[in-house]
């Protein structure tokens, strides 16, 4: 049985923010096309786990009623103890120690969807087996960094890059 992988998939701008600053997603807003969503649902269909932040999810239920991916085993990182509610575990232990236990579980891959302290978390660790970012074509100049400094150096394989009428391109990698 192969090993489950844990797979960052996320959108940035080309000079590597994942929002602007007050936590402002509405850079993302112009490259959605009718239509198109760039692989998000044969991506979204390959996982059955997801690993989120807790601002990143606060975000999220801000501009829905019920939450995305309620069909899926979800992971909130947090420091506050919440109630498990539906499909939705509020986690306040150590992020390394739920990968790991995860990998070892049979199932599909694992979804990290941010935010930026848990993406460097897991990078500290070397826990990111794949790497899907959506380059948007816009230089915001300051916000919230995709990569934060003081992690470790790793080599990565490029899978593949694909560009889209939008300007998006979206590279995919692989940890070496």
């Amino acid at each position: 049985m192969n090993e489950r992988k844990l797979i960052l998939y996320i959108a940035t701008s080309l000079d590597g923010y994942i929002a602007k600053p007050n936590d402002d997603l509405s850079f993302l807003n112009r490259v959605q096309k009718e239509g198109e969503d760039y692989g998000y649902y044969n991506f979204i269909s390959s996982v059955d786990t997801i690993i989120m932040g807790r601002k990143t999810y606060d975000w999220v239920m801000k501009q829905v009623d019920k939450f995305p991916h309620s069909d899926k085993e979800t992971f909130i990182i947090t420091r506050t103890v919440r109630p498990k509610k539906d499909s939705i575990t509020f986690y306040t232990e150590k992020l390394s120690d739920l990968v790991i236990e995860l990998k070892k579980r049979g199932g599909k891959n694992i979804f990290c969807d941010g935010g930026a302290q848990v993406v460097h978390e897991l990078l500290k660790e070397g826990l990111i087996d794949e790497y899907i970012i959506s380059v948007i074509p816009v230089l915001l100049g300051s916000g919230t960094p995709l990569f934060k400094e003081n992690r470790p150096e790793q080599d990565l394989e490029l899978v593949s890059a694909k560009h889209f009428e939008t300007g998006l391109v979206q590279l995919h990698y692989k940890k070496i």
